[in-house]
């Protein structure tokens, strides 16, 4: 299926190329740019570039791809495809807790972060639960702004490693 797939996006228009695998990431400068790089051979080939084409955009484009995911516990975002909500919700299914104090934890923890880094809290969520994320989001509230820039850019590029490999069947 994997190879099904990456062939008939290959042979799409680049628009449609571009409004297909953006809910991989996020950003339109991201899915436009793989888009305009096609055609690929393999999975392993599309998620290089993907790195490639990610580590080169600017830091407003990181934050296109950010608005795109809701808040750990939440099921809504700034600015998000369904598909990228869905999958949003799977990846966070381990850290949703029923636990009201963790829930409430991680709320407060999220609101710290955005009101220090002044945007939501990105983590690749998939597998870790609710205390894993809260731990990881207090240690990151001691980064600076740049270094903490850095740090959301990488949990995003393993989220779109995720969801490219999920939306290609190949996982």
């Amino acid at each position: 299926m994997t190879q099904a797939v990456l062939a008939r996006w290959n042979e799409l228009d680049a628009d449609a190329a571009a409004r297909e695998i953006l809910p991989c990431c996020g950003s339109l400068a991201w899915a436009e740019s793989l888009a305009a790089r096609r055609p690929f051979a393999t999975v392993e080939e599309l998620c290089a570039i993907s790195d490639a084409v990610w580590a080169g955009l600017a830091e407003d484009d990181w934050r296109e791809a950010f608005d795109s995911h809701p808040r750990i516990g939440q099921t809504h975002a700034r600015a998000a495809t369904v598909e990228s909500l869905a999958w949003s919700s799977e990846e966070q299914q381990t850290a949703v807790s029923p636990d009201e104090a963790a829930k409430l934890a991680l709320a407060e923890a999220n609101r710290q972060y955005e009101e220090k880094f002044g945007r939501i809290f990105i983590v690749c969520a998939a597998g870790r639960s609710a205390a894993e994320i809260l731990a990881i989001c207090e240690g990151r509230m001691k980064n600076t702004a740049a270094a903490e820039m850095l740090e959301a850019a990488e949990q995003q590029r393993q989220i779109t490693q995720l969801r490219l490999r999920r939306w290609l069947g190949a996982n």
